[in-house]
């Protein structure tokens, strides 16, 4: 019995800190995944914790698009999801693994908001909630240069989110309308960058 305690305490521990790490409700400070001790792509380690989560035979892209997208009562609760630069940082109870984003992409993630928000820094696609759910909204991204890298209309994920894969190494403005309303916010596509957007107030 004793042994079974420190087990589930250990095992509680594990998940409290991970949640802490990656969860919307914290500002994430830049990190190595090296330091963390994440099972390298190509293991079988690595191959069985995707199939563990229904991600098997997934890259790091399509695990983003997918969970992303979930309605909120299907997304998994055991699992973190923690968007990086260049990196997807997946972890459970008991192991993480990391896989690289392609190069020269950066994902970011935006939760445009009118009297709601939270600080975040790297998007959790298990655990952030944004204050706008499946709402239409017109969506401008531009660089630093007035270049046009998104312009469109979307629908906000279940979430309150909406992703989009932009060029790296880039700077810019985000810029979102919606029921009359309108805000900008600066963003970094940057390895400093935040992944993660819930400054845009609409007013």
């Amino acid at each position: 019995m004793v042994v079974k305690s420190r087990y589930l305490l250990a095992a509680t521990v594990t998940a409290t800190v991970l949640l802490a790490v990656t969860s919307c409700s914290d500002t994430a400070t830049p990190s190595s995944t090296d330091e963390a001790g994440a099972s390298p792509p190509g293991t079988a380690e690595h191959a069985w914790f995707l199939a563990d989560h229904d991600l098997a035979d997934m890259e790091g892209i399509e695990i983003i698009d997918h969970l992303d997208r979930l309605a909120m009562d299907q997304r998994p609760t055991d699992l973190m999801a923690s968007v990086r630069p260049d990196q997807l940082v997946l972890a459970d109870a008991d192991e993480e693994v990391a896989l690289d984003l392609p190069e020269g992409s950066f994902y970011l993630s935006i939760a445009p908001y009118v009297e709601q928000t939270h600080e975040c820094f790297y998007h959790s696609l298990t655990t952030c909630r944004g204050e706008l759910a499946g709402q239409e909204v017109d969506v401008r991204i531009l660089d630093d240069t007035g270049d046009v890298l998104v312009e469109e209309r979307v629908t906000t994920y279940d979430n309150g989110f909406v992703g989009f894969w932009l060029p790296d190494d880039v700077e810019g403005t985000v810029e979102i309308t919606y029921g009359g309303l309108t805000g900008r916010v600066p963003f970094s596509a940057t390895e400093e960058g935040a992944t993660c957007l819930t400054t845009l107030q609409l007013a």
